[in-house]
């Protein structure tokens, strides 16, 4: 009995723009945001799927409320799919969090795992919790489909997860906006059908997390 996801990034924000970390703060979708998420919705439009389940921050939110129209289904929130708390260094932007937390986050070294911000997350307490949510999943879901939106960083732990990745290790892992990333279970084996499929939206901006 195979258990599948539809995992999709939310739209862009003004905060990606940026280049500043969300965490669980939140920032308004850009106008190419919205856009994104009307593309995506539109080629989820021919799928069935028996549940949308989304992260409960807004930006999120706002790029289920896309998918869930054509579907006819209510939205499931859950706030363990939420991106992975950054506290005081929310609003920061890469450069500058790189520069005051050098061990906490990096797409080109190795971090601490265990390293954590005032207020925020470590790497290993979001991997835990990232893995945990889809395991509910699976089990709640067993041998449905479902559309999940989440965030880059809860997209990057689950490629991990599955490739079993150690989360200690800079690794790239391509994570676009709104992209059409697709999961199976199958027993106990997790497998990736697709992922960063881009091919419904006009023009993408490639972005890669560790």
């Amino acid at each position: 009995m195979t258990t599948r996801f539809i995992v999709v990034r939310h739209g862009e924000t003004e905060w990606n723009v940026q280049a500043r970390i969300q965490g669980h703060g939140d920032s308004e979708l850009t106008g190419n945001g919205v856009a994104q998420a009307e593309a995506i919705a539109g080629r989820l439009a021919g799928e069935r799927f028996d549940a949308i389940v989304a992260s409960d921050l807004g930006r999120a939110l706002r790029t289920a409320r896309c998918i869930a129209r054509g579907h006819g289904l209510e939205i499931r929130t859950d706030a363990r799919l939420r991106e992975r708390s950054f506290g005081v260094g929310e609003g920061l932007t890469y450069e500058e969090i790189d520069r005051q937390f050098p061990d906490v986050f990096s797409r080109v070294r190795d971090t601490d795992p265990d390293a954590m911000i005032p207020g925020g997350e470590t790497r290993r307490q979001f991997h835990a919790r990232v893995g945990d949510a889809f395991r509910w999943l699976a089990q709640s879901y067993r041998g449905r489909r479902v559309a999940v939106v989440t965030h880059g960083g809860v997209l990057s732990s689950l490629y991990r997860h599955i490739h079993a990745i150690p989360i200690e290790r800079a690794h790239r892992i391509a994570i676009s906006n709104a992209s059409y990333n697709a999961v199976a279970l199958d027993g106990a084996a997790w497998r990736i059908e697709a992922w960063d499929d881009v091919s419904h939206l006009p023009v993408a901006e490639p972005f890669d997390d560790s």
